[in-house]
């Protein structure tokens, strides 16, 4: 009888659907209204129910690792020059924040340490590497209790960092045919990260029979929208990287994708 209705209630017309979860991976943070890569957009995407945020890493001159996209502090600090030839005091001593609005004056660059710290319980952490070397990265993560809250997107570091820690959950990007079968062998990725190019029906079925994830990009441009997750979800997505993180989680709640 409970069996029955169980089933009568999945039947209904408007039940969400029953299926597998996919993850909101929010991009640099909730970056649309709080600056990117600092913690006011991660803690923003904490509140909003996202499952992974998106932090760019790069290391200072005196071996720090921060969070910064560009290689350069300038688009987004009050500053001038390049993340590796600046000191960690250099680049914490910039104002990452004014350039959003008033209400951000006095937000830092973030320590990929303390973002760490911060994430450990509350989030999971996506790592687009940008400059940093895999035995630094494996150690900060390793010493913060993240082993297993991270995916870590990076092809040229990807095997070193495998071999350094088995645990820790690589994520190459699939980019062609020819490129997911050399990966899926050199590597089994328990991951694999897709963007708008490379997210192909023949690339795609490749991953899916390796047994990998899917993360697939969708935000900026026209593809941050309900009709593109349910496209990308219903091409096999497994996780949907976005700028519009709280829309992407309540869209995945009303579908019954989590």
């Amino acid at each position: 009888m409970r069996r029955y209705l169980l089933l009568t209630l999945l039947l209904l017309p408007g039940a969400p659907a029953q299926t597998r979860h996919v993850v909101a991976i929010a991009h640099r943070g909730e970056h649309l209204h709080h600056p990117e890569n600092t913690m006011p957009a991660f803690e923003e995407a904490v509140r909003l129910g996202a499952d992974y945020i998106e932090v760019d890493v790069r290391t200072t001159a005196d071996g720090k690792l921060v969070l910064s996209h560009d290689a350069t502090v300038d688009r987004c600090t009050n500053g001038t020059g390049e993340v590796a030839k600046m000191t960690f005091e250099q680049v914490r001593a910039l104002d990452a924040g004014i350039k959003k609005g008033p209400e951000f004056a006095g937000t830092k660059v973030p320590a990929f340490d303390e973002v760490l710290d911060y994430a450990r319980g509350k989030i999971n952490i996506y790592v687009d590497v940008k400059q940093v070397t895999a035995k630094e990265l494996v150690a900060h993560i390793v010493d913060h209790g993240m082993a297993g809250h991270v995916v870590i997107y990076s092809g040229r570091i990807s095997k070193e960092i495998q071999e350094l820690n088995p645990q820790l959950k690589i994520m190459p990007e699939s980019g062609s045919v020819a490129m997911v079968q050399r990966i899926v062998a050199e590597l089994h990725p328990p991951v694999i990260a897709f963007g708008a190019g490379d997210w192909k029906p023949e690339i795609i079925k490749l991953a899916k029979d390796s047994g990998a994830a899917l993360y697939v990009d969708r935000q900026g441009g026209d593809t941050d929208n309900p009709e593109s997750w349910q496209a990308a979800i219903d091409a096999g997505a497994d996780g949907i990287q976005t700028d519009r993180p709280g829309e992407l989680v309540a869209f995945l709640r009303e579908k019954g994708y989590r």
